[in-house]
């Protein structure tokens, strides 16, 4: 059986260009001038983007597509799906329609694998309620796959990057550690039996919307997924955005079972480091050692939802998605701009 771990150098989101690098690459490039209906585009690093239909009702569109980050072919489509889709969940959206991106080694490459990875990946869009509408394909020496989707969400309540409030209450609806565990796994230390809470978590949808009221969503001010540039980037993304600082509590991060050991096993991708590259002048640790930090770089792949609530409302929000998402937790809260966007404590 084939290992389409081993067939690859960087697996799922790790394998994302490093934040710093596309900065530079894009700071060169002249963008077309923004169409009027444009509301959100790449501006932020918000998840998406999002084109106003009318007064009531704007389009979500995102691309996301990587490399195998697991040797199951079926749990890899699973995982890209999920992942992609996520990124209309994090915008307050719905996803509707999906096109898939496939690229694989044609020569060599059975055919059933590439038929499990795509099972796979319509059976996540079909519990997401999306259609699969087409694609493209191509000949290549390695296996890709993810998905073009577009989706709807409620143009007066976008969530993005820019919404962050002083005062609110700082939600992370999945648990931490996929990097480190899926590096594990890619030497070999762990099979996916041992790492089956991790690989249940990236296929899980991020749809927080369908659990929680109209008036609950509305009191969520901001939101992001955590994917490859870690918690340490996405929260830093979100507090420039904003113009605020996010403060986490170090102890109430939700992490998987194995991932303070694997961290500890040294378990780690070249987006560790430069995660940690990227954020060394925006975040301050307090009595955090080597080790607990890399939680913070651990760059995730369909991670959790970060989201900026109203303290009032925060409690009532937690108490429901911890029935879908059992190891949400309140994990900081947004202060006020001060010397570091980042605080860890």
């Amino acid at each position: 059986m084939i290992k389409l771990t081993q067939t690859v150098k960087k697996g799922g989101c790790a394998a994302k260009v490093p934040a710093m690098v596309l900065k530079e690459i894009l700071s060169g490039v002249k963008f077309p001038p923004k169409i009027p209906g444009v509301l959100i585009d790449g501006d932020h690093f918000d998840d998406a983007a999002i084109f106003k239909i009318d007064e009531n009702i704007s389009l979500v569109q995102t691309l996301d597509f990587f490399t195998p980050i697991v040797d199951s072919p079926y749990t890899f489509g699973a995982i890209a799906a999920a992942n992609a889709l996520s990124d209309v969940y994090a915008m307050g959206g719905t996803p509707k329609t999906c096109l898939a991106i496939l690229a694989a080694p044609m020569a060599t490459m059975e055919y059933h694998v590439i038929q499990e990875v795509l099972q796979g990946a319509c059976d996540i869009m079909t519990e997401a309620k999306a259609s699969l509408v087409g694609g493209h394909s191509i000949d290549d020496d390695t296996l890709k796959f993810g998905l073009s989707v577009t989706g709807l969400v409620s143009t007066k309540h976008v969530w993005s990057n820019e919404g962050a409030k002083v005062g609110d209450t700082l939600i992370l609806t999945k648990p931490l550690g996929t990097g480190t565990i899926c590096a594990g796994i890619k030497k070999e230390t762990y099979s996916e039996s041992d790492a089956k809470e991790a690989l249940s978590s990236m296929k899980r949808l991020n749809n927080v919307i369908d659990y929680l009221s109209t008036e609950e969503l509305k009191q969520i001010h901001a939101a992001t997924d955590v994917t490859g540039f870690g918690l340490a980037g996405h929260s830093y993304q979100v507090a420039k955005a904003s113009n605020v600082s996010l403060k986490f509590s170090h102890k109430s991060l939700p992490l998987f079972d194995l991932t303070l050991a694997s961290l500890k096993a040294s378990n780690l991708t070249k987006a560790h480091r430069s995660n940690a590259e990227y954020t060394q002048d925006v975040i301050q640790f307090q009595n955090i050692d080597e080790v607990e930090k890399q939680i913070y770089f651990d760059p995730q792949t369909s991670g959790g939802l970060l989201l900026s609530v109203s303290p009032e409302s925060a409690q009532g929000i937690l108490k429901k998605l911890k029935l879908a998402f059992p190891k949400t937790n309140i994990v900081g809260s947004v202060e006020k701009q001060s010397e570091f966007y980042v605080y860890v404590e």
